[in-house]
């Protein structure tokens, strides 16, 4: 069993860095191995020492937060993420939970939050600054709404789920394929599923489907 989790710090800020390790290394149970201060130097970084976590600023230079977690997972890099942000938008939010990050807290309140949501994430739990528990209920009232006025949704698997979120941000089936490491003609084989299962006809009725929806799903 492994003593310490081990993470890196990425943020572009040294002061703001500085202080929140000195908070973290007061846990005896983590371990900073490392820190970052842009998107190409964490991705590389979380290459190269296979760290169990990183605390993430979701605006880094040169890659954002998002487009280091896109490009770890079409490396196939096990690193669980908690997000930092100063923003409560509940766009980034979103964009954060359909990623699959677990984890995600406000800078004003990282200093408080941050060991808690480092144990909880490592041990597989979701972390989200409470203040912004709003942005979850919203999320969970908004697909429960859009599960009862389409049922077939139901009917799609997991996978076809997460097809349909990145369709709505316009990738393409080779975007979609590099994130989830199958072959383009397989994403193709989950569009029309897709498609017959929520009934959809016409060559733009799923990407419309999924635009009109992407908040729900």
């Amino acid at each position: 069993m492994k003593n310490e989790i081990r993470i890196i710090i990425a943020d572009d800020h040294p002061i703001f860095r500085r202080g929140l390790r000195a908070v973290i290394e007061g846990d005896s149970a983590i371990k900073v191995i490392d820190e970052a201060d842009d998107g190409n130097t964490t991705l590389e970084k979380m290459a190269s020492l296979k760290p169990d976590l990183v605390v993430l600023d979701v605006n880094m230079p040169d890659l954002t937060g998002f487009e280091v977690v896109r490009r770890a997972q079409q490396q196939r890099l096990q690193v669980e993420i908690i997000f930092l942000t100063m923003h409560k938008d509940e766009g980034m939010f979103n964009t954060a939970m359909d990623l699959g990050v677990k984890g995600y807290v406000l800078k004003d309140s990282a200093v408080t939050e941050v060991v808690g949501a480092i144990k909880a994430v490592a041990a597989g739990k979701p972390f989200i600054s409470p203040i912004l528990s709003g942005f979850l209920l919203g999320r969970s009232t908004r697909a429960a709404s859009l599960a009862e006025k389409t049922p077939r949704l139901k009917d799609l698997t997991p996978t076809e789920i997460r097809v349909l979120k990145m369709i709505a941000e316009y990738k393409t089936s080779k975007e979609i394929a590099d994130v989830l490491c199958i072959h383009s003609r397989t994403v193709d084989n989950h569009r029309t599923n897709i498609c017959q299962k929520l009934d959809l006809r016409g060559s733009h009725s799923l990407l419309k489907f999924a635009l009109e929806h992407k908040s729900e799903l």
